[in-house]
C-alpha cells in the first residue's frame, strides 16, 4: 500500500492529528481542534492524468514511494487526496490547483480554482469534467463542508450529496434502507459543481440512487452503504453519465468519503 503524506501549510497554525488510510472511506480523528481552514481534494476528472494539488506555489498533497521518493503517479482519476483526510491550510485567498504528477508535463496544472477560504470552516476541491488531452485541461470547483457541529446527539449519521458529473442535469440522492425498507431523498436536486445539506438519517446499510427531477428511474446506484451513528459523509456523483457500461472505469458511480 502506498504511503499518502499531507504536505500541510503550517504558517504558524498548529495542526490537528489526522490517521490517515487508503480508499475512499478512510477514517481521520481529530484529537485536538483544527485551527484556520481545512481543504481536501479529489481528482474526478474523467480520464484525468494523476496530479498533486497546489495551494499557490505551495504543494499540500502528494504520493511518495517506498524509496522516499515522491511518486509520479500522483492521486489518480477516482480517487481523493491524502486518503480521504482534510489539509489544514491558513485562511486567505488562494489559486488552487491540480497539477500533472507524472514526469511528462511535470507540474502543468489541469485545473485551476481562485478561491478564499475561511477561518474555520471546511472545503473540498474537486477536479471534474471531462479531460481535453489536446489542451490537457479538465475543470474544477470548490464548495464549503458545512459539516454539522459536534453534539452529544448519536442518534444518526449525516450524509449530503455532490454532483461532479459535468454532462449531468440536476440531480437528487436517494437511500434506501436495507433493515426497514424505507427510501428518502437526501435533500433536494443537486446541480453539477454543487452540493446539498447535510441530511440527518438514521444510522444503517443503505442501497443509494440519483434520479433526475421528474424521473423515477435511477440515474446511478451503489449498493451496501454503511452510514455509523455520529459520523458524516459526503456522497459525491462522478464520471460520464452517457456511459452506459456497468465495468467502464469512467460510468457514473456514487463515492462515499467521510467528513467527521
Amino acid at each position: 500500500m502506498r504511503i499518502h503524506r499531507t504536505l500541510a501549510l503550517l504558517l504558524g497554525a498548529s495542526l490537528a492529528t489526522l490517521a490517515t488510510a487508503c480508499g475512499d472511506d478512510a477514517v481521520q480523528t481529530i484529537t485536538t481542534p483544527a485551527v484556520g481552514a481545512r481543504i481536501k481534494f479529489f481528482n474526478f476528472g474523467v480520464n484525468t492524468p494523476g496530479v498533486n494539488f497546489f495551494a499557490g506555489d505551495q504543494k499540500i498533497t502528494a504520493i511518495t514511494s517506498t524509496d522516499t521518493v515522491e511518486s509520479t503517479t500522483g492521486t489518480a482519476s477516482g480517487l481523493a487526496a491524502n486518503g480521504g483526510s482534510y489539509s489544514a491550510i491558513t485562511p486567505g485567498q488562494y489559486t488552487l490547483t491540480g497539477r500533472i504528477a507524472a514526469a511528462t508535463d511535470k507540474n502543468l496544472a489541469i485545473s485551476t480554482v481562485s478561491t478564499t477560504l475561511a477561518d474555520g470552516k471546511a472545503y473540498s476541491y474537486y477536479v471534474s469534467g471531462i479531460y481535453n488531452t489536446t489542451a490537457k485541461t479538465a475543470e474544477a470547483f470548490v464548495v464549503e463542508d458545512p459539516v454539522p457541529v459536534e453534539t452529544t446527539d448519536f442518534t444518526g449519521a449525516y450524509v449530503r450529496f455532490v454532483n461532479a458529473i459535468s454532462n449531468s442535469t440536476p440531480m437528487t440522492l436517494y437511500a434506501k434502507n436495507l433493515t426497514t425498507g424505507v427510501e428518502g431523498a437526501i435533500g433536494g436536486p443537486v446541480a453539477y459543481k454543487s452540493g446539498g445539506e447535510f441530511v440527518k438519517i438514521i444510522p444503517g446499510l443503505y442501497d443509494l440512487n440519483t434520479r433526475t427531477t421528474g424521473s423515477t428511474a435511477n440515474a446511478i446506484n451503489r449498493t451496501s452503504v454503511s452510514f455509523t451513528v455520529g459520523r458524516v459523509y459526503t456522497v459525491t456523483s462522478r464520471g460520464d453519465i452517457t456511459v452506459t457500461s456497468t465495468t467502464a472505469t469512467t460510468r457514473p458511480q456514487l463515492d462515499n468519503t467521510i467528513n467527521r
